[in-house]
């Protein structure tokens, strides 16, 4: 029979009985046929769980193919020693063994005499890789073969393998850059060629590797990735999600397609792929709402299962851009539920993190904030990493303030003084200079005087006003410096797009409770948004928007 008719025949059986029915009725095999064999009774037999039917080892027509590998592997080709070594290796035969201790010597001398194509190195590297992991010290030698190779003509299997070898055995002074540049040249010429595996492995490779200046590559994977999305496993979609990230990545395209598959897949999906989608939004600041409402639908159907992470993980993002879903009212319900039933089980950090993102968006969690301000958690906060650092501590006294402004009735205990901050960082919230000096040249053509108004006031309620003007009873302006006779406070929120979601006009939750809190503190709050004054031509023209802004009593 020849290999053609052969491979066909075998690769229509699909059980090990058939294959070694159909084995015994041939008298004579290649050592390709014979470990392509092998290779089909390992994709039968074997599953996630590992070998379906461990007897089949003990089959006379198995045990004499294992026989022939054993001792005639000096004979073997190339391609039939390497396809043999990696069936076995699925099939789990003992490393230890006799049998794989001839397979995996014969490689290595062949592998020594250089006697290897490329394909045959991909082979032996994901071999070793199985069998003895990173550690093995002969990847290093088989990279050092793939240098002397013509990578122009590699498949696209061969060069997923060779990123992989690269990922293990890449070592501080032990750098095969060179090697790498190529490898990402001739893959940035394959990329439309790539699965949906593929892709996911070299992007999870690139983040290994640092790859930060294999900008082209990243970028047409990124967006090679869209269309891969419905195919991806939850682990391949996490890797690349993380790619995402690493690189600083956003594809139109690419959120469109996850927004089409969290919408059909949520409940099917692993909470920690769910997880690393909302990272991926919430970092990037992209208000997906299919996505946020698909999210909290499965999340109300599923927290009972999620670890405190991963709770975390989906609700946070919900504050941080501002959003409130649909289901709102069942979200927060089922939080409440989920957190009465496992609050001890929450690392200090995760719950601090969680509690205020609910306060972000209005939902205040009233009935764990004596937990939250008593000394023993604030120890814990302080112990664990990062400790009380200005972040969480600004996050302590926002929740503070929440309570003490929007929730009179809250009577539990107060946060104490030495735990507040004088003024909240203003890391995302700090003014876009641009768009600041527009505003304020525009502020000076309409009241004529510097003196008539104030710039990034610090308030004695930890806020930092952007412009501040101050009116006497009768409306008139007042000069900033003056602190007698004041009436009305107007604070003026110049609102660059660093203060909005991602192309949307959306605010984030740090703006929007700032905004807030001012109005309750007596701020007569006048929002300047970037776009009501991006097409303002002239000092003139904003001048008169602002006027209509900020006194539309007296406009006109």
């Amino acid at each position: 029979i020849d290999e053609q008719l052969f491979f066909k025949k075998l690769n229509n059986l699909c059980t090990s009985k058939e294959i070694f029915y159909f084995l015994s009725s041939l008298e004579v095999m290649s050592d390709i046929m014979a470990s392509g064999a092998l290779q089909r009774i390992s994709e039968v037999e074997v599953d996630d769980n590992g070998l379906k039917n461990p007897g089949l080892l003990e089959n006379e027509v198995f045990r004499a193919l294992c026989f022939q590998f054993e001792f005639e592997c000096s004979k073997l080709s190339n391609t039939g020693l390497l396809k043999a070594l990696q069936a076995l290796i699925k099939l789990r035969i003992d490393p230890q063994s006799t049998l794989m201790a001839s397979l995996l010597s014969e490689s290595e001398e062949r592998l020594g005499k250089g006697q290897l194509t490329a394909e045959n190195l991909c082979a032996l590297g994901e071999s070793l890789l199985e069998l003895e992991g990173p550690s093995c010290a002969t990847l290093e030698q088989i990279v050092n073969h793939m240098q002397e190779k013509d990578i122009e003509r590699w498949m696209p299997r061969e060069i997923v393998m060779v990123y992989k070898i690269l990922q293990v055995t890449i070592r501080e002074g032990k750098q095969f850059q060179n090697l790498l540049n190529r490898l990402n040249s001739v893959t940035l010429r394959t990329v439309s060629q790539l699965s949906p595996n593929f892709a996911s492995v070299i992007l999870n490779s690139l983040v290994v590797l640092h790859q930060t200046r294999a900008v082209p590559l990243v970028t047409a994977l990124c967006k090679h990735s869209a269309k891969h999305v419905p195919y991806f496993t939850d682990h391949e979609l996490v890797n690349v999600l993380e790619a995402f990230l690493y690189f600083g990545q956003k594809v139109q395209i690419f959120t469109e397609a996850l927004e089409r598959h969290i919408h059909k897949s949520i409940f099917t999906m692993h909470p920690q792929t769910v997880s690393k989608v909302m990272q991926y939004c919430c970092k990037k600041m992209i208000l997906s709402k299919p996505i946020f409402d698909a999210v909290a639908e499965g999340f109300i159907s599923s927290a009972d299962r999620l670890t405190t992470d991963q709770i975390a993980a989906y609700i946070v993002p919900f504050g941080t851009l501002n959003y409130l879903p649909p289901s709102a009212s069942s979200l927060f319900r089922k939080l409440e539920t989920v957190l009465h039933t496992r609050l001890r089980h929450f690392q200090p950090h995760t719950l601090l993190n969680l509690l205020h993102s609910c306060v972000l968006i209005q939902r205040y969690p009233i009935n764990f904030l004596p937990k939250i301000f008593s000394p023993y958690f604030l120890q814990k906060l302080q112990a664990q990493p990062p400790g009380l650092n200005r972040v969480v501590m600004s996050q302590l006294t926002q929740l503070f303030l929440t309570v003490t402004l929007e929730c009179p009735f809250y009577e539990g205990p107060k946060l104490l003084s030495k735990y507040q901050v004088k003024a909240f960082p203003t890391l995302h919230s700090s003014p876009d200079v641009h768009l600041f000096k527009r505003v304020k040249t525009g502020l000076l053509y309409l009241l004529k005087k510097r003196i008539y108004f104030a710039s990034e006031v610090s308030t004695p309620y930890f806020y930092i006003v952007d412009i501040e003007i101050k009116l006497d009873e009768e409306g008139f302006v007042l000069p900033a410096a003056q602190v007698e006779e004041v009436h009305r406070r107007i604070a003026l929120c110049v609102d660059g797009q660093n203060r909005f979601c991602a192309h949307s006009h959306n605010l984030l939750g740090e703006e929007a409770i700032k905004q807030r809190h001012l109005q309750l503190l007596g701020y007569e709050v006048v929002q300047i948004p970037f776009f009501e004054i991006e097409n303002l031509q002239n000092t003139r023209k904003m001048a008169d928007y602002l006027h209509k802004k900020i006194f539309p009593c007296t406009y006109g």
